[in-house]
């Protein structure tokens, strides 16, 4: 199989389209991919790691805030379907993918115009500008919640969950001695995403010191950016502050409950693996995604949803005893969990690619 595949911006976009990547190499090892992304965004440094062919195109966001900065944005927009025709052409693939972020646009849209197949894959619960744009281009689209089939043509969409629950179910089980942790204590997982929030960092720095009485372990993941910072700080002996966790889909297999955001990575390991969790959605993301993302949980009584404006000590620290103190609870959240599970994401992708190839 030939693959173009493209997605940019955020780690909730990389991700998932190299785990496309790697099942299509696992089921035909011959296959050959290129990848088109951005070129000052974080998939110019990651993917290249992964010995996947990229190429990259000048391209970025609209500007919400400063409109006339747009003026050199639409440039390379027009520039990059000019570019995206030349390599497409020169790569001729049996089918080009896009995993969100906005330079999928050019490339799925020229892709389409020059009568190659196309799939889209949309990870949150409310479609991305990109997303919605590519709907019409698009001859396949898969979706991460099922309450996003509703949004996009019937004959088109399918439900795929997202890529990434796959590669943690098959990740290994953390050893807890590894993190200095106790094997006969519930822990605690704080997780606010790779560079941390200094916000909610600044919360957790006041708030872990009136955790020295439970009978539970705390392990706050700061953020590279934020560690030295909230490290100078002394914590109770049991509360464990890490800048990062290499294998976080192993631990979270050791984790009790989970304190995070709602990206849709984040949120497709908690389904795919049944954490409980306290969902604290960023409020700075667009549209206001991540609420949307955990509202999704919440609605079927998945989840604990916190908003950042409501986040207080008091109300927290209730929440998680409530939850690590009452085992029918716990079995509740899992079982609802398991209601919107989607255990072999990258095998249901696969298996469509190839049927659209074949159509």
């Amino acid at each position: 199989m030939r693959v173009i595949i493209s997605a940019g911006g955020t780690g909730g976009h990389i991700y998932p389209a190299i785990a496309i990547i790697n099942k299509i190499k696992e089921m035909e090892p011959n296959s050959e991919f290129l990848y088109i992304g951005t070129h000052n965004r974080m998939e110019k440094d990651i993917v290249p790691n992964f010995g996947i062919p990229f190429k990259s195109i000048e391209i970025y966001g609209l500007n919400r805030k400063e409109l006339l900065k747009n003026v050199k944005v639409i440039k390379c927009l027009l520039g990059s379907f000019k570019e995206c025709k030349k390599i497409i052409k020169e790569f001729n693939p049996d089918v080009v993918i896009g995993v969100g972020g906005y330079v999928t646009a050019p490339v799925i849209y020229t892709a389409k115009k020059l009568g190659y197949k196309t799939f889209i894959h949309e990870q949150n619960s409310v479609s991305g500008a990109s997303n919605k744009f590519l709907v019409r281009y698009s001859d396949l689209i898969g979706v991460s919640f099922k309450s996003s089939l509703k949004d996009f043509p019937k004959d088109k969409v399918i439900f795929t969950g997202n890529p990434v629950s796959e590669n943690a179910l098959k990740a290994p089980i953390a050893k807890k001695k590894d993190y200095k942790l106790s094997e006969n204590k519930k822990l605690v997982l704080i997780v606010m995403g790779s560079l941390g929030s200094s916000k909610i960092n600044d919360f957790f720095v006041k708030t872990l010191n009136k955790f020295k009485d439970k009978n539970y372990e705390i392990m706050f993941v700061t953020g590279k950016d934020m560690y030295e910072e909230v490290n100078k700080n002394k914590f109770p002996k049991n509360v464990f502050v890490v800048p990062y966790v290499n294998e976080l889909a192993s631990l979270l297999k050791r984790t009790d409950l989970i304190i995070s955001r709602a990206g849709a990575s984040t949120l497709a390991e908690i389904i795919s693996l049944g954490i409980p969790s306290i969902l604290i959605p960023s409020p700075y993301v667009t549209n206001n995604h991540q609420y949307k993302n955990a509202l999704d949980l919440k609605n079927i009584d998945a989840c604990t949803l916190i908003e950042e404006k409501d986040l207080e000590e008091e109300l927290l620290i209730n929440e998680i005893d409530k939850i690590l103190n009452n085992e029918s609870r716990i079995k509740e959240i899992k079982k609802n969990l398991k209601k919107i599970s989607c255990d072999d994401s990258q095998t249901i992708i696969y298996n469509n690619i190839k049927k659209l190839i074949a159509r």
